[in-house]
Protein backbone atom coordinates (compact mmCIF):
# COMPACT_ATOMS: atom_id res chain seq x y z
CA UNK A 1 0.00 0.00 0.00
CA UNK A 2 1.39 3.44 -0.92
CA UNK A 3 2.62 5.99 1.60
CA UNK A 4 0.11 8.49 0.18
CA UNK A 5 -2.77 6.15 1.03
CA UNK A 6 -1.44 5.64 4.55
CA UNK A 7 -0.90 9.39 5.02
CA UNK A 8 -4.46 10.12 3.91
CA UNK A 9 -5.80 7.62 6.42
CA UNK A 10 -3.67 9.26 9.12
CA UNK A 11 -4.90 12.75 8.23
CA UNK A 12 -8.52 11.61 8.32
CA UNK A 13 -8.02 10.51 11.92
CA UNK A 14 -5.70 13.21 13.29
CA UNK A 15 -6.03 16.19 10.94
CA UNK A 16 -3.67 19.08 11.66
CA UNK A 17 -1.61 17.00 14.06
CA UNK A 18 -0.06 15.37 10.98
CA UNK A 19 2.65 17.38 9.19
CA UNK A 20 4.01 16.47 5.76
CA UNK A 21 5.71 19.75 4.83
CA UNK A 22 9.38 19.70 3.87
CA UNK A 23 10.63 21.57 6.96
CA UNK A 24 8.85 19.30 9.46
CA UNK A 25 10.09 16.20 7.72
CA UNK A 26 13.64 17.54 7.55
CA UNK A 27 13.75 18.43 11.25
CA UNK A 28 12.57 14.93 12.16
CA UNK A 29 14.98 13.17 9.80
CA UNK A 30 18.09 13.10 12.03
CA UNK A 31 19.24 12.93 15.63
CA UNK A 32 22.54 13.67 17.35
CA UNK A 33 24.26 11.04 15.20
CA UNK A 34 23.53 13.24 12.14
CA UNK A 35 22.40 10.16 10.22
CA UNK A 36 19.37 11.30 8.22
CA UNK A 37 16.40 9.74 6.43
CA UNK A 38 13.27 11.79 5.76
CA UNK A 39 10.00 10.39 7.11
CA UNK A 40 6.76 10.54 5.14
CA UNK A 41 4.98 12.40 7.95
CA UNK A 42 5.50 13.79 11.43
CA UNK A 43 2.72 13.26 13.97
CA UNK A 44 2.40 15.40 17.11
CA UNK A 45 -0.25 13.55 19.14
CA UNK A 46 -2.38 15.43 21.67
CA UNK A 47 -3.24 12.39 23.78
CA UNK A 48 -2.45 8.78 24.45
CA UNK A 49 -5.49 7.91 22.34
CA UNK A 50 -3.82 9.66 19.41
CA UNK A 51 -0.70 7.54 19.94
CA UNK A 52 -2.87 4.41 19.83
CA UNK A 53 -4.49 5.61 16.59
CA UNK A 54 -1.08 6.09 14.97
CA UNK A 55 0.14 2.64 15.94
CA UNK A 56 -3.05 0.86 14.88
CA UNK A 57 -2.96 2.57 11.49
CA UNK A 58 0.73 1.78 11.16
CA UNK A 59 0.00 -1.91 11.69
CA UNK A 60 -2.84 -1.83 9.20
CA UNK A 61 -0.78 -0.11 6.51
CA UNK A 62 2.61 -1.60 7.52
CA UNK A 63 4.16 1.82 8.10
CA UNK A 64 7.34 2.11 10.21
CA UNK A 65 7.01 4.41 13.25
CA UNK A 66 9.93 6.08 15.03
CA UNK A 67 9.25 7.78 18.35
CA UNK A 68 11.11 11.05 18.92
CA UNK A 69 11.76 13.34 21.86
CA UNK A 70 14.66 15.81 21.85
CA UNK A 71 16.53 13.90 19.14
CA UNK A 72 19.80 13.90 21.08
CA UNK A 73 20.65 10.22 20.52
CA UNK A 74 24.23 9.71 19.34
CA UNK A 75 23.67 6.30 17.75
CA UNK A 76 20.78 6.95 15.36
CA UNK A 77 18.08 5.59 17.68
CA UNK A 78 15.74 8.45 16.72
CA UNK A 79 16.60 8.56 13.01
CA UNK A 80 13.79 7.12 10.84
CA UNK A 81 16.02 4.82 8.81
CA UNK A 82 13.02 3.21 7.08
CA UNK A 83 11.07 6.44 6.55
CA UNK A 84 7.43 6.10 7.57
CA UNK A 85 6.05 8.20 10.40
CA UNK A 86 7.83 10.02 13.21
CA UNK A 87 5.82 10.19 16.43
CA UNK A 88 6.99 13.44 18.06
CA UNK A 89 6.40 13.60 21.84
CA UNK A 90 8.73 16.53 22.50
CA UNK A 91 5.83 18.78 23.60
CA UNK A 92 4.58 16.33 26.23
CA UNK A 93 6.04 18.26 29.15
CA UNK A 94 3.64 17.95 32.09
CA UNK A 95 5.51 17.46 35.35
CA UNK A 96 4.45 17.11 38.98
CA UNK A 97 6.62 16.60 42.07
CA UNK A 98 5.23 14.87 45.16
CA UNK A 99 7.32 16.51 47.91
CA UNK A 100 6.22 14.03 50.59
CA UNK A 101 6.69 10.74 48.73
CA UNK A 102 9.75 11.98 46.84
CA UNK A 103 8.39 11.04 43.43
CA UNK A 104 8.12 12.82 40.07
CA UNK A 105 5.27 12.25 37.63
CA UNK A 106 6.62 13.22 34.23
CA UNK A 107 5.45 12.97 30.64
CA UNK A 108 7.82 11.65 28.00
CA UNK A 109 8.80 15.09 26.67
CA UNK A 110 10.00 16.56 29.99
CA UNK A 111 13.64 17.65 29.69
CA UNK A 112 15.98 16.09 32.25
CA UNK A 113 17.27 19.48 33.37
CA UNK A 114 13.69 20.66 33.81
CA UNK A 115 13.01 17.73 36.16
CA UNK A 116 16.22 18.32 38.11
CA UNK A 117 15.40 21.98 38.76
CA UNK A 118 11.78 21.23 39.72
CA UNK A 119 12.92 18.53 42.15
CA UNK A 120 15.55 20.75 43.78
CA UNK A 121 12.99 23.48 44.42
CA UNK A 122 11.18 20.94 46.60
CA UNK A 123 14.35 19.80 48.37
CA UNK A 124 14.76 16.66 46.26
CA UNK A 125 17.36 15.48 43.76
CA UNK A 126 17.19 13.55 40.47
CA UNK A 127 20.76 12.22 39.97
CA UNK A 128 20.94 10.94 36.34
CA UNK A 129 22.81 13.69 34.54
CA UNK A 130 23.44 13.07 30.81
CA UNK A 131 25.31 15.85 29.04
CA UNK A 132 22.28 16.45 26.81
CA UNK A 133 20.02 17.14 29.81
CA UNK A 134 18.82 20.53 28.53
CA UNK A 135 17.78 19.02 25.18
CA UNK A 136 17.19 15.32 25.77
CA UNK A 137 13.85 14.14 27.11
CA UNK A 138 13.02 11.65 29.83
CA UNK A 139 11.41 9.43 27.22
CA UNK A 140 14.72 9.24 25.38
CA UNK A 141 16.66 8.81 28.62
CA UNK A 142 14.48 5.85 29.55
CA UNK A 143 14.63 4.41 26.03
CA UNK A 144 18.45 4.35 26.19
CA UNK A 145 18.86 3.93 29.97
CA UNK A 146 20.92 7.13 30.06
CA UNK A 147 23.54 7.63 32.73
CA UNK A 148 25.91 10.56 33.05
CA UNK A 149 28.70 11.58 35.36
CA UNK A 150 27.03 10.62 38.65
CA UNK A 151 26.58 6.94 37.76
CA UNK A 152 29.32 5.62 40.03
CA UNK A 153 27.57 6.83 43.18
CA UNK A 154 23.93 7.15 42.19
CA UNK A 155 23.40 4.72 39.31
CA UNK A 156 21.60 5.33 36.01
CA UNK A 157 18.07 6.07 34.78
CA UNK A 158 16.86 2.50 35.39
CA UNK A 159 17.56 2.93 39.13
CA UNK A 160 15.00 5.76 39.37
CA UNK A 161 12.08 4.46 37.29
CA UNK A 162 9.25 3.22 39.50
CA UNK A 163 6.53 2.91 36.88
CA UNK A 164 5.86 3.50 33.19
CA UNK A 165 2.76 4.13 31.18
CA UNK A 166 2.48 3.92 27.41
CA UNK A 167 1.20 2.09 24.36
CA UNK A 168 2.22 -1.28 22.94
CA UNK A 169 3.34 -1.43 19.29
CA UNK A 170 -0.06 -2.88 18.42
CA UNK A 171 -1.87 0.14 19.90
CA UNK A 172 -3.08 -1.09 23.32
CA UNK A 173 -2.43 1.18 26.33
CA UNK A 174 -0.49 -0.40 29.22
CA UNK A 175 0.87 0.46 32.67
CA UNK A 176 3.98 -1.24 33.98
CA UNK A 177 4.19 -1.17 37.80
CA UNK A 178 2.69 1.61 39.97
CA UNK A 179 3.85 4.60 42.02
CA UNK A 180 5.01 2.24 44.74
CA UNK A 181 8.47 1.54 46.14
CA UNK A 182 7.70 -2.18 46.27
CA UNK A 183 6.04 -4.10 43.47
CA UNK A 184 6.11 -7.84 42.72
CA UNK A 185 3.02 -8.58 40.65
CA UNK A 186 3.84 -10.39 37.44
CA UNK A 187 6.73 -10.05 35.01
CA UNK A 188 8.87 -6.92 35.23
CA UNK A 189 7.82 -5.44 31.89
CA UNK A 190 8.83 -1.99 33.10
CA UNK A 191 12.51 -2.85 33.02
CA UNK A 192 12.10 -4.55 29.66
CA UNK A 193 11.06 -1.20 28.16
CA UNK A 194 13.96 0.64 29.80
CA UNK A 195 16.88 0.56 27.37
CA UNK A 196 14.82 -0.92 24.53
CA UNK A 197 15.34 2.21 22.38
CA UNK A 198 11.69 2.60 21.52
CA UNK A 199 11.38 -0.80 19.85
CA UNK A 200 8.96 -2.44 22.34
CA UNK A 201 6.46 0.35 23.04
CA UNK A 202 5.85 4.09 23.23
CA UNK A 203 6.46 5.45 26.71
CA UNK A 204 4.10 8.35 27.48
CA UNK A 205 4.55 8.90 31.23
CA UNK A 206 6.92 7.82 33.98
CA UNK A 207 6.93 7.83 37.77
CA UNK A 208 10.46 8.52 38.98
CA UNK A 209 12.09 8.07 42.36
CA UNK A 210 13.85 11.10 43.85
CA UNK A 211 16.46 11.26 46.63
CA UNK A 212 17.09 14.02 49.19
CA UNK A 213 19.04 16.97 47.80
CA UNK A 214 22.68 16.90 49.01
CA UNK A 215 23.40 19.63 51.53
CA UNK A 216 27.02 20.27 50.48
CA UNK A 217 29.37 19.83 47.52
CA UNK A 218 33.13 20.02 47.06
CA UNK A 219 35.02 20.02 43.75
CA UNK A 220 38.63 18.88 43.27
CA UNK A 221 40.82 18.92 40.15
CA UNK A 222 44.09 16.95 40.12
CA UNK A 223 46.79 16.55 37.48
CA UNK A 224 49.02 13.48 36.93
CA UNK A 225 52.20 12.55 35.12
CA UNK A 226 50.40 10.01 32.93
CA UNK A 227 47.15 8.13 32.45
CA UNK A 228 48.31 5.08 34.41
CA UNK A 229 49.00 7.22 37.48
CA UNK A 230 45.58 8.82 37.21
CA UNK A 231 43.73 5.50 36.91
CA UNK A 232 45.74 3.89 39.71
CA UNK A 233 44.57 6.79 41.84
CA UNK A 234 40.96 5.99 40.89
CA UNK A 235 41.48 2.47 42.26
CA UNK A 236 42.97 3.89 45.45
CA UNK A 237 40.04 6.28 45.93
CA UNK A 238 37.42 3.58 45.47
CA UNK A 239 39.45 1.07 47.45
CA UNK A 240 39.43 3.50 50.39
CA UNK A 241 35.59 3.29 50.30
CA UNK A 242 35.35 6.88 49.12
CA UNK A 243 32.44 7.29 46.70
CA UNK A 244 32.55 10.64 44.91
CA UNK A 245 29.37 11.77 43.18
CA UNK A 246 31.57 12.49 40.13
CA UNK A 247 34.94 10.99 39.25
CA UNK A 248 35.87 12.07 35.74
CA UNK A 249 39.02 11.04 33.90
CA UNK A 250 40.49 13.04 31.00
CA UNK A 251 43.51 11.77 29.08
CA UNK A 252 46.29 14.06 27.86
CA UNK A 253 44.68 14.53 24.41
CA UNK A 254 41.39 15.64 25.97
CA UNK A 255 43.18 18.08 28.26
CA UNK A 256 45.31 19.43 25.41
CA UNK A 257 42.17 20.10 23.38
CA UNK A 258 40.59 21.98 26.29
CA UNK A 259 43.77 23.98 26.82
CA UNK A 260 43.89 24.91 23.13
CA UNK A 261 40.27 26.07 23.33
CA UNK A 262 40.86 28.27 26.39
CA UNK A 263 44.37 29.41 25.48
CA UNK A 264 45.84 28.49 28.87
CA UNK A 265 47.05 25.38 30.72
CA UNK A 266 44.85 23.71 33.33
CA UNK A 267 47.78 23.89 35.74
CA UNK A 268 50.61 26.39 35.18
CA UNK A 269 53.75 24.63 33.98
CA UNK A 270 51.95 21.31 33.47
CA UNK A 271 50.35 21.61 30.06
CA UNK A 272 48.82 18.53 28.46
CA UNK A 273 48.72 16.26 31.49
CA UNK A 274 45.81 13.92 32.27
CA UNK A 275 43.50 14.97 35.08
CA UNK A 276 40.82 13.70 37.44
CA UNK A 277 37.86 15.97 38.12
CA UNK A 278 36.12 14.97 41.35
CA UNK A 279 32.96 16.10 43.09
CA UNK A 280 31.93 15.09 46.60
CA UNK A 281 28.39 15.61 47.84
CA UNK A 282 26.28 14.79 50.87
CA UNK A 283 25.98 16.04 54.44
CA UNK A 284 28.47 18.82 55.18
CA UNK A 285 30.36 16.81 57.83
CA UNK A 286 30.50 13.75 55.59
CA UNK A 287 31.82 15.83 52.66
CA UNK A 288 34.51 17.40 54.84
CA UNK A 289 35.65 14.03 56.16
CA UNK A 290 35.81 12.56 52.65
CA UNK A 291 37.59 15.65 51.32
CA UNK A 292 40.42 15.31 53.82
CA UNK A 293 40.83 11.61 53.08
CA UNK A 294 40.74 12.26 49.33
CA UNK A 295 43.33 15.04 49.53
CA UNK A 296 45.67 12.72 51.43
CA UNK A 297 45.51 10.26 48.52
CA UNK A 298 45.93 12.95 45.88
CA UNK A 299 48.90 14.63 47.57
CA UNK A 300 50.78 11.34 47.36
CA UNK A 301 49.99 10.71 43.69
CA UNK A 302 49.05 13.91 41.85
CA UNK A 303 51.42 16.55 40.49
CA UNK A 304 49.00 19.40 41.28
CA UNK A 305 45.66 19.78 43.09
CA UNK A 306 43.04 22.53 43.35
CA UNK A 307 39.81 22.29 45.33
CA UNK A 308 36.88 24.49 46.31
CA UNK A 309 33.34 24.52 47.66
CA UNK A 310 32.50 27.88 46.03
CA UNK A 311 30.20 27.48 43.01
CA UNK A 312 31.99 30.08 40.86
CA UNK A 313 35.42 28.59 41.59
CA UNK A 314 34.06 25.11 40.97
CA UNK A 315 32.76 26.22 37.58
CA UNK A 316 36.28 27.31 36.67
CA UNK A 317 37.59 23.84 37.56
CA UNK A 318 34.88 22.30 35.38
CA UNK A 319 36.01 24.27 32.34
CA UNK A 320 38.46 21.58 31.25
CA UNK A 321 35.65 19.01 31.08
CA UNK A 322 33.17 21.30 29.35
CA UNK A 323 35.62 22.48 26.69
CA UNK A 324 37.44 19.28 25.76
CA UNK A 325 34.87 17.57 23.53
CA UNK A 326 33.96 20.50 21.30
CA UNK A 327 37.62 21.41 20.93
CA UNK A 328 38.41 17.95 19.56
CA UNK A 329 37.17 19.02 16.14
CA UNK A 330 40.55 20.67 15.68
CA UNK A 331 41.85 17.09 15.34
CA UNK A 332 39.32 16.19 12.65
CA UNK A 333 35.95 17.23 11.25
CA UNK A 334 34.31 13.89 12.11
CA UNK A 335 34.06 12.03 15.40
CA UNK A 336 33.25 8.43 16.27
CA UNK A 337 32.11 8.93 19.87
CA UNK A 338 32.03 5.53 21.56
CA UNK A 339 30.73 5.05 25.13
CA UNK A 340 32.37 1.77 26.04
CA UNK A 341 32.43 0.28 29.55
CA UNK A 342 35.04 -1.93 31.21
CA UNK A 343 35.46 -3.25 34.77
CA UNK A 344 37.63 -1.27 37.17
CA UNK A 345 40.33 -3.95 36.90
CA UNK A 346 40.60 -3.36 33.13
CA UNK A 347 40.66 0.44 32.92
CA UNK A 348 44.44 0.80 32.70
CA UNK A 349 44.63 -1.94 30.05
CA UNK A 350 41.91 -0.23 28.00
CA UNK A 351 43.58 3.17 28.03
CA UNK A 352 46.95 1.60 27.18
CA UNK A 353 45.35 -0.19 24.23
CA UNK A 354 43.68 3.00 23.00
CA UNK A 355 47.01 4.82 23.02
CA UNK A 356 48.64 1.97 21.09
CA UNK A 357 45.89 1.67 18.46
CA UNK A 358 46.00 5.44 17.98
CA UNK A 359 49.69 5.20 17.11
CA UNK A 360 49.28 2.13 14.91
CA UNK A 361 46.42 3.59 12.86
CA UNK A 362 47.81 7.14 12.92
CA UNK A 363 44.41 8.31 14.15
CA UNK A 364 43.91 10.96 16.85
CA UNK A 365 41.92 9.48 19.75
CA UNK A 366 40.94 11.44 22.84
CA UNK A 367 39.36 9.64 25.79
CA UNK A 368 37.48 10.95 28.78
CA UNK A 369 34.69 9.65 30.93
CA UNK A 370 33.26 8.31 34.11
CA UNK A 371 36.06 6.45 35.86
CA UNK A 372 33.95 5.44 38.87
CA UNK A 373 31.79 3.16 36.71
CA UNK A 374 34.26 2.41 33.90
CA UNK A 375 32.25 4.21 31.20
CA UNK A 376 34.69 5.93 28.84
CA UNK A 377 33.93 8.14 25.85
CA UNK A 378 36.50 7.23 23.22
CA UNK A 379 36.56 9.92 20.54
CA UNK A 380 38.10 8.69 17.30
CA UNK A 381 38.77 11.76 15.16
CA UNK A 382 39.33 11.93 11.40
CA UNK A 383 38.78 14.14 8.35
CA UNK A 384 35.88 12.87 6.26
CA UNK A 385 37.32 14.03 2.94
CA UNK A 386 40.41 11.90 3.54
CA UNK A 387 39.36 8.37 2.54
CA UNK A 388 42.47 6.76 3.95
CA UNK A 389 41.94 8.54 7.29
CA UNK A 390 38.30 7.36 7.30
CA UNK A 391 39.38 3.75 6.76
CA UNK A 392 41.99 4.02 9.52
CA UNK A 393 39.39 5.45 11.90
CA UNK A 394 37.06 2.52 11.22
CA UNK A 395 39.94 0.11 11.74
CA UNK A 396 40.60 1.72 15.12
CA UNK A 397 36.89 1.47 15.97
CA UNK A 398 36.73 -2.24 15.17
CA UNK A 399 39.84 -2.93 17.19
CA UNK A 400 38.45 -0.96 20.12
CA UNK A 401 35.18 -2.90 20.23
CA UNK A 402 36.94 -6.26 20.11
CA UNK A 403 39.28 -5.22 22.91
CA UNK A 404 36.43 -3.97 25.10
CA UNK A 405 34.71 -7.37 24.91
CA UNK A 406 38.03 -9.14 25.53
CA UNK A 407 38.43 -7.08 28.71
CA UNK A 408 35.00 -8.13 29.99
CA UNK A 409 33.30 -4.88 29.01
CA UNK A 410 30.27 -3.69 27.06
CA UNK A 411 30.04 -1.85 23.73
CA UNK A 412 27.70 0.79 25.18
CA UNK A 413 27.08 2.16 28.64
CA UNK A 414 24.54 4.91 27.98
CA UNK A 415 24.17 5.70 24.27
CA UNK A 416 22.51 2.44 23.27
CA UNK A 417 22.94 0.46 20.05
CA UNK A 418 20.70 2.33 17.60
CA UNK A 419 22.14 2.13 14.10
CA UNK A 420 25.78 2.93 14.73
CA UNK A 421 26.62 -0.03 16.98
CA UNK A 422 24.61 -2.80 15.31
CA UNK A 423 27.72 -4.31 13.64
CA UNK A 424 29.18 -4.99 17.09
CA UNK A 425 26.21 -6.50 18.92
CA UNK A 426 27.27 -10.03 18.00
CA UNK A 427 30.65 -9.42 19.63
CA UNK A 428 28.92 -9.07 22.98
CA UNK A 429 25.94 -11.43 22.65
CA UNK A 430 25.86 -14.97 21.30
CA UNK A 431 23.21 -16.31 18.93
CA UNK A 432 20.97 -17.65 21.70
CA UNK A 433 20.94 -14.30 23.51
CA UNK A 434 20.12 -12.34 20.37
CA UNK A 435 17.45 -14.88 19.42
CA UNK A 436 15.81 -14.39 22.83
CA UNK A 437 15.78 -10.62 22.33
CA UNK A 438 14.32 -10.98 18.87
CA UNK A 439 11.62 -13.29 20.25
CA UNK A 440 10.53 -10.57 22.68
CA UNK A 441 10.41 -8.04 19.85
CA UNK A 442 8.35 -10.42 17.68
CA UNK A 443 5.91 -11.11 20.52
CA UNK A 444 5.23 -7.44 21.27
CA UNK A 445 5.58 -6.05 17.74
CA UNK A 446 4.55 -8.83 15.31
CA UNK A 447 4.52 -6.52 12.28
CA UNK A 448 7.85 -4.88 13.19
CA UNK A 449 6.46 -1.37 12.84
CA UNK A 450 8.05 0.28 15.90
CA UNK A 451 11.54 1.69 15.29
CA UNK A 452 12.53 -1.07 12.86
CA UNK A 453 16.11 -1.31 11.67
CA UNK A 454 17.59 -0.61 15.10
CA UNK A 455 19.69 -2.76 17.47
CA UNK A 456 19.70 -6.02 15.46
CA UNK A 457 19.73 -5.09 11.76
CA UNK A 458 23.05 -3.88 10.42
CA UNK A 459 22.59 -0.79 8.24
CA UNK A 460 25.47 0.78 6.33
CA UNK A 461 25.64 4.24 7.83
CA UNK A 462 29.27 5.25 7.46
CA UNK A 463 28.89 6.50 3.88
CA UNK A 464 25.84 8.68 4.52
CA UNK A 465 26.34 12.34 3.61
CA UNK A 466 26.61 14.31 6.88
CA UNK A 467 24.14 17.09 7.53
CA UNK A 468 25.56 20.59 7.38
CA UNK A 469 23.87 21.64 10.61
CA UNK A 470 25.27 22.52 14.02
CA UNK A 471 23.40 20.66 16.73
CA UNK A 472 23.15 22.19 20.23
CA UNK A 473 24.57 19.08 21.88
CA UNK A 474 27.72 18.96 19.71
CA UNK A 475 29.71 20.27 22.70
CA UNK A 476 30.00 16.76 24.19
Amino acid sequence: MSSQTANRALRRKLGSRVATDENSRFRASFDGSKLAWKPDAVVRPASEDDVAVVLKLANRHRVPVTTRGGGSSLTGSASPVNGGWVLDLSDWSKLRIDPVAGMAYAQAGVRTGQLQRAAEKKGWFYPPDPSSKEFGTLGGNIACNAGGMRGGKYGVTRDYVLALRGVLPTGEPVSWSRDLRKYAAGYNMRDLWIGSEGTLGVMTEAVLRLVPKPAAKWTILASFNNETAALRTVKSILGARLVPSILEFLDRESVACAEAATGRPVFAGQAGRPVLLIELDGHAMEVEEDRLALLDILRERATAVRDTSEPEEAEALWEVRRKCSGAMFELGDRKLNEDVVVPLRSQIKLIGFIRRISRETRTPIATFGHAADGNFHVNIMYHRADRDASRRALRALNALMKKVIELGGAISGEHGIGLAKTPFLELEHDKAEIAAMRAVKQALDPNNILNPGKIFEVTRVWNETPLTVRLPWDHR
